[in-house]
């Protein structure tokens, strides 16, 4: 059904008082754009209406577009500062034109709009903000988000343990600036404060002109407005950010101070974070200094070697280990070589295998003595609460003559195989039970001489255990490794375990796997060389 309001075919009633002082303003006005009337609220919003004037004459511009083409649509324009909505009503051939004031509406829409974008811009913030763990790389990041979105220039300072601040300074279409500077940070109010973490000085506080030289990114002109605050960390100040308008520009607003605040809540937690992340990064690696494997190399005539490949691809240490010391009870020329196998793999693994690695060191002075150094390993870790064993496998090497001769010891672990000149490959005569299991272990360890390019391998569990191979669950197997063996007569040690690590890797694949730790001992091919100078006992070439 038609709205009556919108056929009628006369102008409204002007004697109607309801009409007339109705708070919202209207102008009725006919084809020809001769206003017929208007209420007491458009008088006032457009002084210059009467009946019988021209709409071109008295309204805005916008109003009598629109009034032109006819439409039937509402239309929105300004007066002055306020923002209306024209809403046409036909007469016949008249047009009443209400105008409802938006300008409240307005201001909450921008508004809104501009919560909307600045919660846009936080959450893009954090984002790159938390893409890297690298502090000078976030502070660099924040620098530039600060002058592009807030300021016309940012310095982001970061705290110091000694006399320079580490700073980032970036003006507005610039890159970051990486410096340090040999400050006193009190020389700009609030700045002290704010790296320790004190809430921020209001910007109409601080006087731009105060600003020291070192704050101004170079060429950057008068300064018009400051903002000092701080980055607020994990439990502890991550640094402070200081924000700088030209004096062209605008102070900032409240606002605009707040919302710096909530960056700069952002920009601290990833400082926080990426410090945080650097010094556990240091600690890690210092610690696991001491659990990687050694680097091998020949020691008093015998040329020693070793490969490891954790169980996990990601990682780096597990619960294999080899290590070659000197025997400090039998002289420089004798060296004692371990090869272990932690039970469990992983971090836990590893912890355990540091603190073997550390007891076996200390237990150096009773090298001569496989058995007697076992047994005392084997008390030491039996006290433990856990449940965790090693196995064992001590190798004493001494060069006699163009000769090595090995005492090898097993405890718990796969016996040693020698593989001979002509490509034999021998099994050690040794065994014993596991490390830290039982009150008392057994053990017998026997004598091995390697001729001339012969070599003693020493192997964990996880090479001969490795599935793969064709249809990915057969195991590598002990006879694999013997027949790998026999094709390395004659070679350097460190050929011997590359080849049975590569071979062991290609068996595998991509499929999963325990931890792998080879060691080779091998007497070499060469000469004995008296030193230069006559001085100490010389080396062996190979």
């Amino acid at each position: 059904m038609a709205d009556p309001a919108r056929t009628a075919p006369t102008a409204p009633d002007t004697g109607d008082r309801g009409w007339t002082a109705a708070p919202v303003a209207a102008v009725c006005a006919d084809a020809a754009g001769i206003v017929l009337a208007l209420n007491e609220a458009a008088r006032t919003l457009f002084p210059g209406a009467e009946p019988g004037g021209r709409l071109s004459e008295t309204v805005a511009d916008w109003l009598v577009a629109a009034h032109d083409r006819r439409t039937d649509e509402v239309v929105r324009g300004s007066v002055g500062e306020q923002s209306l909505a024209a809403h046409p009503i036909p007469h016949g051939e008249s047009v009443t034109w209400w105008l409802v004031d938006e300008s409240d509406a307005r201001v909450a829409q921008d508004a809104l709009v501009r919560e909307q974008e600045r919660t846009a811009f936080l959450s893009d913030a954090s984002a790159a903000l938390l893409g890297s763990l690298n502090l000078e790389r976030c502070m660099e990041v924040a620098a530039r988000l600060a002058a592009q979105h807030l300021a016309d220039a940012a310095l982001v300072l970061a705290p110091t343990t000694g006399v320079s601040y580490p700073a980032v300074t970036c003006v507005r279409g610039g890159e970051p600036t990486r410096t340090g500077l040999e400050i006193d940070p009190d020389e700009l109010p609030g700045l002290g404060e704010a790296l320790q973490g004190f809430p921020p000085v209001p910007s109409r506080w601080l006087d731009p002109d105060a600003a020291p030289g070192w704050v101004l990114p170079a060429d950057f002109g008068p300064v018009g407005s400051i903002v000092v605050t701080p980055l607020p960390g994990h439990g502890v100040p991550a640094g402070a950010l200081v924000l700088l308008r030209r004096g062209d520009r605008e102070s900032f607003t409240d606002q605009e101070e707040l919302f710096a605040r909530l960056f700069a809540a952002r920009a601290g937690a990833a400082m926080s974070a990426a410090r945080v992340f650097a010094l556990q990064a240091s600690i890690t690696d210092t610690l696991m200094r001491e659990l990687l494997p050694p680097t091998l190399e020949q020691r008093g005539g015998v040329d020693f070697a070793g490969r490891y490949r954790p169980a996990r691809d990601g990682e780096r240490i597990g619960g294999d280990f080899y290590d070659v010391h000197p025997a400090l009870d039998t002289g420089d020329d004798e060296s004692l070589a371990v090869l272990g196998d932690v039970c469990g793999k992983g971090l836990d693994a590893a912890v355990l295998t540091g603190k073997i690695r550390t007891t076996l060191r200390a237990l150096l002075p009773m090298a001569g003595d496989h058995r007697a150094l076992l047994e005392l390993l084997n008390r030491t870790l039996a006290d433990r609460r856990d449940a965790r064993f090693v196995t064992l496998v001590l190798a004493s090497a001494r060069r006699e003559g163009a000769t090595v001769r090995l005492r090898v010891t097993s405890a718990g672990h796969p016996p040693p195989l020698i593989v001979r000149t002509d490509g034999r490959v021998e099994e050690a005569d040794t065994h014993g039970s596991l490390i830290g299991v039982l009150p008392e272990i057994e053990s017998s360890g026997t004598d091995v001489t390697l001729d001339p390019g012969e070599t003693c391998l020493l192997y964990t569990d996880g090479i001969v255990e490795a599935r793969g191979g064709p249809l990915g669950d057969a195991m590598f197997g002990e006879d694999r490794l013997r027949q790998s063996l026999t094709e390395c007569a004659n070679m350097p040690a460190d050929a011997v375990v590359e080849r049975v690590q590569m071979l062991a890797s290609q068996w595998i694949g991509r499929g999963a796997h325990d931890d792998m730790a080879v060691l080779a001992i091998t007497a070499p091919r060469g000469q004995h060389l008296a030193a230069v100078g006559g001085h100490g006992r010389g080396r062996y070439t190979a």
